[in-house]
């Protein structure tokens, strides 16, 4: 009875087991690896939140929020060549160093990529915005809607492509297709893709600091091994 009652005391006492170190290693280089693209997307696209943080109707001044939209997109790449030198060399070569210089080395290829995409979807969301309440609204709107969405979301595809270049060369009107290609062809994936960046940007717009404290990096890191996954 004795030895029976300290067995099940010693089960008791066994049952809250530790996370081995491994595991914790892995949870650290995680968290680790979702601060810095949150610090560096938040840097990059600094000028863009001070504009939503001092207006709440973003619509309403197209141009200028159409100008500053176009730094969106050297950060993201920044923020995925730091996540594919972390994926080539594990936590210990992820170094936050290696966001900046990721930036800095992606950047006119970047700014040259994202600006078609980030023209189309601006120009077209804005026309969806002006055109709502008009008669020809409810024909041409979700169309409308449907191309800024899509030319988004390529622009994002279009980044994490180029960040898992091994040598950026010259563009091509190939580099312009793949993006707009894979999401069309893989459209499961981009969807989610899609959904994730939405609630993302939502969710940035409705708590700011908590936003960005948080979620960038956990979406990006999904588009990320998403397009990563498409490429090999």
């Amino acid at each position: 009875m004795a030895t029976s009652s300290a067995a099940s005391s010693g089960a008791r006492r066994r049952l809250p087991t530790n996370v081995s170190y491994g595991s914790w290693e892995l949870i650290w280089s995680h968290v680790h690896q979702v601060l810095v693209v949150n610090t560096g997307v938040a840097a990059g696209c600094l000028p863009l939140l001070a504009a939503l943080a001092a207006t709440h109707q973003p619509w309403r001044h197209p141009v200028p929020f159409t100008v500053l939209w176009m730094c969106v997109g050297p950060a993201l790449a920044g923020a995925f060549g730091y996540l594919e030198r972390a994926g080539d060399e594990g936590a210990d070569g992820a170094r936050a160093v290696e966001l900046p210089r990721a930036y800095r080395r992606l950047l006119r290829r970047a700014v040259a990529l994202w600006v078609p995409y980030a023209l189309l979807a601006a120009v077209s969301g804005s026309d969806a915005v002006l055109l709502r309440n008009t008669a020809v609204g409810p024909a041409v709107c979700p169309a409308l809607a449907l191309v800024a969405a899509l030319s988004a979301l390529s622009g994002v595809h279009a980044m994490a492509l180029l960040a898992g270049e091994p040598e950026p060369g010259r563009l091509t009107p190939a580099a312009y297709l793949a993006a707009p290609y894979g999401v069309l062809r893989r459209w499961p994936l981009a969807l989610a893709d899609a959904v994730l960046l939405l609630a993302a940007a939502a969710l940035v717009v409705r708590s700011p600091l908590l936003g960005l404290a948080t979620l960038p990096g956990c979406a990006l890191y999904v588009v990320w091994r998403n397009v990563r996954g498409r490429r090999t």
